[in-house]
């Protein structure tokens, strides 16, 4: 499958570009990502158009970047201002500069037609800086996997009972009923689970005691931005369409998958909670811990990649894949539309 290019992608943590050539591979194209002098970020096609040597193999000079065979030179906007062993710069001598925005602590890259890059299209993410809001955040996490395997496991609230048992689940609950909402902007899959004793990850949390009820929100928004809620209120008050309670815990999980090519991801993610807003040793805790859970959903998520390569058994499909059928369903016919 090809991928959706008229979209904005997480390419980096914005505090990890620098005044030095950063090469990337995305959607199967290799770039480079540098900052210039006033801090602005750039991103190029990092392949000279002579002998297609990775530009990101030559170095950074006054804001230009010197390739490291012949010296043709390139300015952020990719075009080539010195060509050192010819007497003019050859008129096809350029390469192609990607659009960028910076935005949520995150450098977001646009992989298609340019002139369709409208920063107004990054996913718009409430309570960001928000007074009363914390924040946390972990390293970009590689998968040898297709992005869209990544898309199945944030579609599906039911994987959390087997993948993720010290963390995230409550096995009483695997069978509960999930309500699928197809929108234009991508699926949701949603639950409450009523009357449950909270899970191990959250339970250290909460503002109150005993047994809970438990909104699970999962949503993908096209291509492949996920926003992960999570809500517990005391048993008895919680949901749908119910006020939250006083005490209500909340936690909204922001995940961006990025795909470097058809076998292989790259996951950035952050989240925000309405608790222990300037608690940095709270912030450190839930860093470690969804760490770990991550991990758990990599061991399964490269496996499965593993298993598609070298099975020749069609799938099956069980209850739990409507909302990643529908997603998938529908970003194919956004890609068709592409052209």
């Amino acid at each position: 499958m090809s991928f959706l290019k008229n979209a904005w992608y997480a390419a980096s943590w914005a505090d990890e570009i620098t005044a030095a050539l950063t090469p990337l591979e995305i959607l199967g194209e290799r770039v480079v990502l540098y900052r210039t002098s006033d801090g602005q970020c750039a991103a190029l096609e990092d392949a000279c158009p002579h002998r297609m040597l990775p530009l990101s193999m030559g170095r950074l000079v006054e804001d230009t970047v010197v390739c490291g065979y012949h010296g043709l030179t390139f300015d952020a906007a990719g075009a080539c201002v010195a060509a050192p062993t010819s007497v003019a710069i050859p008129p096809k001598a350029c390469v192609r500069a990607y659009p960028l925005a910076e935005r949520y602590g995150l450098v977001w890259i646009w992989m298609g037609d340019p002139v369709r890059a409208d920063p107004a299209l990054i996913v718009e993410i409430p309570h960001w800086g928000s007074p009363g809001w914390g924040y946390n955040r972990g390293p970009v996490m590689p998968l040898d996997c297709h992005y869209l395997y990544v898309a199945d496991n944030l579609l599906d609230p039911t994987h959390v009972t087997w993948v993720h048992p010290g963390s995230f689940a409550d096995a009483s609950c695997a069978a509960v009923p999930i309500e699928t909402t197809s929108r234009p902007e991508g699926v949701t899959a949603a639950r409450w689970l009523l009357d449950v004793e909270p899970a191990p990850f959250y339970a250290k949390h909460l503002k109150f005691a005993g047994r809970a009820d438990r909104l699970q929100h999962y949503e993908v928004r096209y291509p492949a931005n996920a926003i992960i809620k999570a809500v517990f209120v005391p048993a008895g008050s919680g949901g749908k369409g119910q006020p939250l309670h006083a005490d209500a815990f909340l936690m909204d999980s922001f995940n961006f998958i990025t795909p470097v090519n058809a076998r292989q991801s790259r996951y950035f993610w952050f989240q925000l909670r309405n608790f222990a807003a300037n608690d940095e040793a709270v912030s450190r805790k839930l860093t470690d811990d969804v760490k770990h859970a991550f991990e758990e959903d990599r061991v399964i998520l490269n496996a499965v990649q593993i298993g598609m390569d070298t099975s020749s058994k069609p799938t099956i499909d069980l209850k739990n894949d409507l909302a990643s059928h529908r997603f998938r369903t529908a970003l194919a016919r956004m890609i068709a539309k592409q052209g």
